[in-house]
Protein backbone atom coordinates (compact mmCIF):
# COMPACT_ATOMS: atom_id res chain seq x y z
CA UNK A 1 0.00 0.00 0.00
CA UNK A 2 1.40 3.37 -0.98
CA UNK A 3 1.42 6.13 1.60
CA UNK A 4 2.10 9.63 0.40
CA UNK A 5 4.29 11.73 2.68
CA UNK A 6 2.41 14.84 3.70
CA UNK A 7 3.88 18.27 4.20
CA UNK A 8 3.27 17.93 7.93
CA UNK A 9 5.42 14.77 8.08
CA UNK A 10 8.17 16.46 6.06
CA UNK A 11 8.21 19.41 8.45
CA UNK A 12 8.38 17.02 11.41
CA UNK A 13 11.34 15.19 9.87
CA UNK A 14 13.11 18.49 9.19
CA UNK A 15 12.66 19.52 12.83
CA UNK A 16 14.13 16.19 14.02
CA UNK A 17 17.10 16.54 11.67
CA UNK A 18 17.69 20.13 12.80
CA UNK A 19 17.46 19.10 16.45
CA UNK A 20 19.95 16.29 15.82
CA UNK A 21 22.40 18.69 14.15
CA UNK A 22 22.10 21.17 17.02
CA UNK A 23 22.68 18.38 19.56
CA UNK A 24 25.76 17.17 17.65
CA UNK A 25 27.20 20.70 17.50
CA UNK A 26 26.53 21.21 21.19
CA UNK A 27 28.28 17.92 22.02
CA UNK A 28 31.31 18.94 19.92
CA UNK A 29 31.45 22.32 21.67
CA UNK A 30 31.32 20.68 25.09
CA UNK A 31 34.11 18.24 24.23
CA UNK A 32 36.29 21.06 22.84
CA UNK A 33 35.64 23.20 25.91
CA UNK A 34 36.50 20.34 28.24
CA UNK A 35 39.75 19.69 26.39
CA UNK A 36 40.68 23.38 26.64
CA UNK A 37 39.98 23.45 30.39
CA UNK A 38 42.02 20.28 30.91
CA UNK A 39 44.94 21.74 28.97
CA UNK A 40 44.89 24.97 31.01
CA UNK A 41 44.79 23.02 34.28
CA UNK A 42 47.73 20.89 33.16
CA UNK A 43 49.76 24.01 32.34
CA UNK A 44 48.96 25.56 35.72
CA UNK A 45 49.91 22.37 37.56
CA UNK A 46 53.08 22.26 35.49
CA UNK A 47 53.93 25.82 36.46
CA UNK A 48 53.53 24.94 40.14
CA UNK A 49 55.83 21.95 39.66
CA UNK A 50 58.43 24.08 37.87
CA UNK A 51 58.34 26.66 40.67
CA UNK A 52 58.82 23.95 43.32
CA UNK A 53 61.71 22.45 41.33
CA UNK A 54 63.46 25.82 41.00
CA UNK A 55 63.08 26.53 44.72
CA UNK A 56 64.31 23.02 45.63
CA UNK A 57 67.41 23.35 43.47
CA UNK A 58 68.06 26.85 44.85
CA UNK A 59 67.84 25.45 48.39
CA UNK A 60 70.22 22.65 47.42
CA UNK A 61 72.65 25.23 46.03
CA UNK A 62 72.40 27.22 49.27
CA UNK A 63 73.08 24.10 51.31
CA UNK A 64 76.14 23.20 49.24
CA UNK A 65 77.65 26.63 48.60
CA UNK A 66 76.31 28.64 51.55
CA UNK A 67 74.36 31.18 49.50
CA UNK A 68 71.50 31.33 47.04
CA UNK A 69 72.46 31.81 43.38
CA UNK A 70 71.82 35.18 41.78
CA UNK A 71 70.43 33.82 38.49
CA UNK A 72 68.44 30.84 37.30
CA UNK A 73 71.04 30.29 34.58
CA UNK A 74 73.53 29.39 37.31
CA UNK A 75 71.18 26.65 38.52
CA UNK A 76 70.73 25.36 34.98
CA UNK A 77 74.45 25.34 34.33
CA UNK A 78 75.82 23.96 37.60
CA UNK A 79 72.94 21.97 39.13
CA UNK A 80 71.29 20.43 36.08
CA UNK A 81 68.00 22.29 36.36
CA UNK A 82 66.07 21.78 33.11
CA UNK A 83 63.18 24.16 32.43
CA UNK A 84 61.02 24.39 29.32
CA UNK A 85 61.32 28.10 28.56
CA UNK A 86 58.99 27.76 25.56
CA UNK A 87 56.01 26.83 27.74
CA UNK A 88 56.75 28.90 30.87
CA UNK A 89 57.93 32.41 31.69
CA UNK A 90 60.06 32.31 34.82
CA UNK A 91 60.89 35.34 36.94
CA UNK A 92 63.75 34.63 39.33
CA UNK A 93 64.62 37.49 41.68
CA UNK A 94 67.39 37.09 44.24
CA UNK A 95 67.31 39.89 46.80
CA UNK A 96 70.39 38.85 48.75
CA UNK A 97 72.61 35.80 48.91
CA UNK A 98 71.20 34.78 52.31
CA UNK A 99 67.50 35.29 51.41
CA UNK A 100 65.52 32.73 49.41
CA UNK A 101 64.78 33.98 45.89
CA UNK A 102 61.35 34.99 44.67
CA UNK A 103 60.24 32.66 41.87
CA UNK A 104 57.17 33.28 39.70
CA UNK A 105 56.28 30.82 36.93
CA UNK A 106 53.56 31.71 34.42
CA UNK A 107 52.39 29.47 31.59
CA UNK A 108 52.59 31.04 28.13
Amino acid sequence: MYHEVTERERARRRRWIAAGCVAALLACALVAGGAWVAQRQALEQGSASVREAVLAVAAQCCAVEGSYPSTIEYLEEHYGLAVNHEDYVITYEAFASNVAPSVVVVPR
